[in-house]
């Protein structure tokens, strides 16, 4: 007979995969992209999912550069670490180098909430559903967002457009949702059929597009 302790323990540790797997991690754990300008690659955008029980610790990694000749013009450099308690955000630091100019994040939750603070805001408290710009997590188009370069909390407008065919670095396409994202930035995010990203595109200060490909 199985008592009702062992049914109890059994349930709590479903409940724990269940609240886990709400989020939209891949299934290997990874998601990696190079970045194309001009038909060329200028970079990787690449993002590690680590799991303990119920907590999740997502590294970003992005590195950039553009060249003139073989003479760098701009550069891009950008660390990020998001922390998940199940679909809890509880910490949220980042460091970044726009061609020199440093920018920062640290935000931990606390029984007040989420505090924020950025090298371009004053300390906050951010809304309840409010999560970082990294793209990985579908639900930031809920909005309000956070901003991974800077903290400053963001309220952008979120347009759906169609489904579409996108390539992936492999050559092959795959049908993916495409939204706008307009205001205080603007990019165009795709998600896969199982809310996977799958694809992002932006306009840099030349006026040329960067877009990525899921490798």
């Amino acid at each position: 007979m199985i008592g009702r302790r062992a049914v109890l323990g059994a349930g709590a540790a479903i409940a724990v995969r269940q609240a886990a797997a709400a989020l939209p991690v891949p299934p290997d754990n990874g998601l990696a992209f190079r970045m194309i300008r001009h038909g060329s690659e200028i970079g990787r955008h690449m993002v590690a999912f680590e799991r303990q029980g119920n907590r999740l610790t997502v590294r970003i990694a992005v590195d950039a550069k553009i060249t003139l000749l073989t003479i760098p013009i701009a550069r891009y450099t950008h660390r990020a670490v998001e922390t998940w308690q199940g679909e809890t955000l509880v910490g949220l630091t980042g460091q970044t180098d726009k061609n020199g100019e440093q920018g920062w994040i640290d935000a931990r939750r606390t029984s007040e909430g989420l505090v924020v603070l950025g090298s371009n805001t004053a300390r906050y408290i951010a809304p309840e559903h409010a999560i970082g710009v990294s793209y990985w997590n579908k639900h930031m188009l809920n909005g309000p967002m956070i901003s991974l370069e800077n903290g400053e909390l963001l309220r952008p407008k979120v347009a759906e457009d169609r489904t579409e065919a996108i390539p992936l670095a492999s050559g092959r396409t795959i049908p993916a949702e495409h939204y706008d994202i307009s205001g205080p930035f603007n990019v165009e995010v795709w998600y896969d059929r199982n809310d996977t990203w799958a694809s992002l595109a932006l306009d840099i200060a030349d006026g040329s597009e960067v877009r990525y490909e899921r490798l």
